[in-house]
């Protein structure tokens, strides 16, 4: 099995040619110090994972052969995770465990409380990617931009239910096994909570469950971990 896997944006066949960004060239020549006729894996969040085997090797630019399928593709379940952010190396930290977990699409919030009143989108996309080359994914999770909660729940599709991590209702930890399949979002609130017109907002939609997350209350990243691992548990890939 090759030791380094790296995402490309070009689609997978066997035979085809491709070239590698500065990036990856940079990273497979300078750094690994990898020359023609190394092997690697490559996938592309779509056709699964190939093996290919390097034809040009340079500082800053490389050119690989693809070979041959190693894995079938794999997406994520259908589920979404929605978290305000936090501090840039914690909202890192999300957006990595995230993708590790098996969430299919992130996407930060702006709510009241929210420290951050911006991100780096194609930054934490980044992360995301580097999450599913490291963790054997043949899926990328799509990271959005950041958005107000409230435009969000607005034009919200109603047939996606929505886990709500409420820390105002630490407790005991509730079992989600009976949670219905199909099309879900977790939510996940800033380090200041929910404020009180939002959590009013939540507990009228008629889509949303509010669930405890166990009896502290959790920091935002820790609750984001948890959530997604107890969904994933449930109805999700794991079982």
């Amino acid at each position: 099995m090759a030791k380094i896997r790296l995402f490309i944006d070009h689609p997978l066949a066997g035979g085809q040619a491709a070239d590698l960004n500065a990036d990856q060239a940079h990273y497979l020549c300078g750094v690994m110090r990898l020359g023609p006729g190394a092997e690697i894996a490559v996938f592309n969040g779509r056709d699964g994972e190939w093996l290919a085997r390097i034809t040009q090797a340079g500082k800053r630019s490389a050119m690989i052969e693809i070979l041959h399928q190693t894995a079938p593709q794999r997406d994520a379940p259908d589920l979404w995770l929605m978290f305000a952010p936090i501090k840039k190396a914690r909202t890192d930290f999300i957006v990595e465990k995230a993708a590790e977990l098996g969430a299919a699409r992130i996407l930060p919030v702006q709510t009241e409380f929210t420290n951050s009143e911006r991100i780096r989108q194609d930054r934490l996309q980044a992360h995301a990617i580097e999450a599913a080359e490291q963790c054997g994914g043949t899926f990328v999770p799509q990271v959005a931009d950041l958005q107000p909660l409230s435009r969000l729940l607005a034009g919200w599709d109603t047939s996606r239910r929505i886990l709500w991590a409420d820390e105002a209702a630490a407790g005991p930890a509730e079992s989600l096994s009976g949670l219905p399949s199909g099309p879900w979002a977790v939510l996940i609130g800033p380090e200041g909570g929910f404020s009180p017109a939002e959590r009013e907002r939540l507990r009228i939609l008629p889509f949303v469950n509010r669930i405890s997350l166990g009896p502290r209350i959790l920091r935002a990243d820790t609750a984001a971990v948890a959530a997604i691992t107890l969904w994933q548990a449930a109805v999700g890939d794991w079982k």
